[in-house]
């Protein structure tokens, strides 16, 4: 059986108790079998990939390549993925730079198929710099199979490092947060958007956003936000109206069944 974080609290104070034991926990999730047996494999074998298509037909490494930028649901698009890598990032219209989520950009970024002659596989850092990340959005996601808005919380630092590497503009980083899922969610229930808010025009929403950062938080700047305190801000907000969020639809969810009792 796979390592399964303890996580005896949610809310905030789950956040809390995470954030005291994360490090002996992410240690043994380490160690368990099928991370151990997939990060081995990848380091083993990841040197003498050099192409985006040798990657996409190895499923075992495709597994952790995409484990490690949160893309795992992508496994079975192995075409649209080589396309991703093909392209590489460094033509305007390459395929990671249109696409809104910016995962794909990194991932392509981080390989170096489409940008460079020879890709970024044969360095020697590369392979425990891509197991690091599969080993921590892994673990994310064995969170997120107990607490999935805990899972989101851990989200957080690493996705607005990848948003703010991938560009330095200011309306592109939040046009990132908007079009990144679980970073929307994130931000549309700590800023106190309703989710119908995705309805509105683009720019209307990119305003919401912004402003709605300013006043919980004193900036509209995504790079303002990226710092440890901004961030456990962030999150504790989030998870405080998360909670909620819960509470509110467990309560109608009550009283509409005790209304149709009545009837019945």
């Amino acid at each position: 059986m796979s390592f399964q974080p303890i996580l005896p609290i949610t809310g905030f104070a789950g956040w809390r108790f995470l954030e005291r034991t994360i490090d002996n926990q992410k240690a043994a999730f380490n160690e368990s079998a099928p991370i151990s047996s997939a990060a081995e494999n990848f380091r083993e074998k990841i040197g003498q990939i050099t192409s985006a298509e040798d990657l996409v037909n190895d499923r075992r490494l495709l597994d952790v390549a995409l484990g490690a930028f949160g893309l795992s649901d992508d496994i079975n698009n192995k075409f649209f993925i080589q396309k991703v890598l093909e392209d590489g990032t460094l033509e305007d219209d390459a395929l990671g730079n249109r696409l809104s989520d910016k995962r794909y950009l990194e991932l392509s970024k981080a390989f170096g198929f489409g940008d460079f002659d020879t890709p970024n596989t044969i360095l020697s850092t590369f392979a425990d710099d891509i197991i690091q990340r599969y080993e921590d959005k892994s673990f994310e996601v064995a969170v997120g199979n107990v607490d999935s808005d805990l899972r989101l919380a851990l989200n957080l630092s690493t996705g607005l490092d990848d948003i703010i590497d991938a560009t330095d503009n200011e309306n592109a980083q939040w046009f990132s947060v908007m079009g990144n899922a679980p970073m929307r969610r994130v931000f549309e229930v700590a800023l106190g958007l309703p989710s119908s808010i995705g309805a509105i025009d683009l720019d209307q929403q990119l305003k919401a956003f912004k402003d709605g950062a300013e006043r919980q938080f004193g900036t509209d700047k995504v790079a303002d936000l990226n710092t440890p305190k901004k961030e456990e801000e962030i999150i504790r907000l989030f998870l405080l109206r998360a909670q909620v969020q819960s509470s509110t639809a467990i309560s109608s969810g009550s009283i509409a069944v005790s209304l149709l009792s009545q009837i019945a």
